[in-house]
């Protein structure tokens, strides 16, 4: 190459680079804030907000004059990060997200009790948001999280194997799931074997939300061990009974949370047990089978205790945290004071969030979006974890877990996995 080729490429590299940085400038803002606030999170908190842009919070980084720096992980090793970083002598992280099952006493120490903070420099009808989701952020009588997106759980069914059996609407009594789902335990007009119901065994939620359909429980917001014994035994009897007859899965003891899905948009089962969230996925044309066709009610209650309380479907929820050695703590309450507002919660809700405000649920927006919202919004309002967290809530789970699958496959009489539950995780409990 000669001298004058070389000149030619140079001058029109120093060209391009010299175009480039001047769109490059044009492109970005024309000030830069004076303060940062760094959030711990999952992508998915950022993305709702605003899908990478933050619009739903550019009213609130202009009156601070701040920009939000997002560091993302998936759930547990989000959880992971944010403990250490709140355990160090100082963090630069202001906020974090938190799922409501981790904050142990020990965990819930390491960040900042905002009863001050909602007493001095309230949120926005705080009275709003759902109850269940603030007393799972409670802890030792101290509010630590403001909840931010939930995923409450609902009976979904398929209208047209309900139609094909001759069953008019699904069930509103425990009771009546149990008939139809015998009566939907067979060959669908297509073909298909089906099973009336199919649940995940490895996940508490379903054991425990039988036993609240009995008025009982595995363990309360005050942590009493089953106090309840004899609805946990009517709850696993109906699950058991349900198995003998063919109405769950042969393959009951192997199935996974991701069969649900499946099993329902393939109409190989009628009824499930997922969070609303799903609908969409459920009912997606390029995967289910019968798009438009699966619904959803509130999971029902024994017919000796309908009307007379409210039926407590499980669930969970994330929510904003300060640790106690944050950088900066006001900036850090401003932000979630306005990612909690009505307006935010709306936004995020028709960016895909589970809103955590019952009113929202009322929003014509989201109504036109989500044809769930009313039925969703009265579970909600009644819903609450699995289980309060504990240091030994995973093992205490697990044993659980293990009496209950005994039980369901028939190899243990279900009094007897109770009391086994009961003796086992016992002595786990905190004291």
């Amino acid at each position: 190459m000669n001298d004058r080729n070389i000149i030619a490429l140079s001058r029109r590299g120093f060209l391009g680079t010299a175009l480039g940085g001047i769109a490059a400038l044009a492109t970005q803002p024309s000030w830069a804030a004076s303060k940062t606030l760094n959030v711990l999170s999952h992508k998915v908190h950022q993305t709702v907000l605003g899908a990478d842009g933050g619009d739903l919070l550019a009213d609130w980084k202009a009156s601070n004059d701040a920009d939000v720096s997002w560091t993302t992980f998936d759930s547990n090793p989000l959880q992971d990060r944010l403990f250490r970083e709140a355990s160090l002598g100082s963090t630069d992280y202001s906020v974090g997200y938190m799922i409501d099952n981790r904050p142990t006493s020990e965990i819930a120490a390491l960040f900042e009790p905002l009863d001050d903070y909602l007493a001095s420099d309230p949120i926005e009808d705080f009275q709003d948001i759902a109850p269940g989701l603030v007393d799972g952020m409670t802890v030792d009588g101290k509010l630590i999280g403001i909840p931010v997106r939930h995923a409450t759980q609902g009976l979904f069914y398929n209208e047209e194997l309900l139609q094909e059996a001759g069953i008019d609407a699904p069930p509103t009594t425990l009771e009546e799931l149990v008939e139809q789902a015998r009566k939907l335990t067979f060959t669908s007009s297509a073909g298909t074997p089906v099973v009336g119901m199919v649940l995940a065994s490895d996940l508490a939620v379903f054991p425990v939300m039988f036993a609240r359909a009995f008025g009982g429980d595995f363990i309360t917001g005050d942590f009493q061990l089953m106090p309840d014994k004899d609805a946990m035994v009517k709850g696993l009897t109906v699950l058991r009974e349900m198995f003998e007859a063919g109405a769950l899965p042969r393959s009951y003891a192997t199935t996974r949370n991701d069969d649900q899905v499946t099993w329902l948009q393939q109409g190989r089962a009628a009824f499930t047990v997922l969070p609303f969230a799903r609908h969409a996925q459920l009912n997606n044309p390029e995967q289910s089978k019968y798009p438009g066709k699966i619904k959803a009610v509130e999971f029902p209650i024994s017919a000796e205790l309908k009307g007379k309380m409210p039926m407590s479907s499980i669930v969970e929820a994330w929510a904003m945290v300060i640790p106690k050695n944050a950088a900066d703590k006001d900036l850090a309450w401003s932000f979630i004071k306005d990612v909690s507002s009505k307006r935010a919660t709306l936004g995020m809700a028709l960016n895909g969030n589970g809103p955590v405000r019952v009113s929202t649920y009322a929003e014509p927006d989201l109504v036109a979006k989500n044809p769930l919202a009313e039925v969703e919004a009265a579970v909600l309002a009644n819903a609450r974890g699995a289980f309060p967290p504990f240091p030994e809530a995973a093992r205490a789970q697990g044993i659980m877990l293990e009496e209950v699958q005994l039980a369901v496959l028939g190899r243990k009489p279900v009094a007897e996995a109770v009391d086994a539950i009961v003796e086992r995780v016992t002595p786990l409990m905190p004291a």
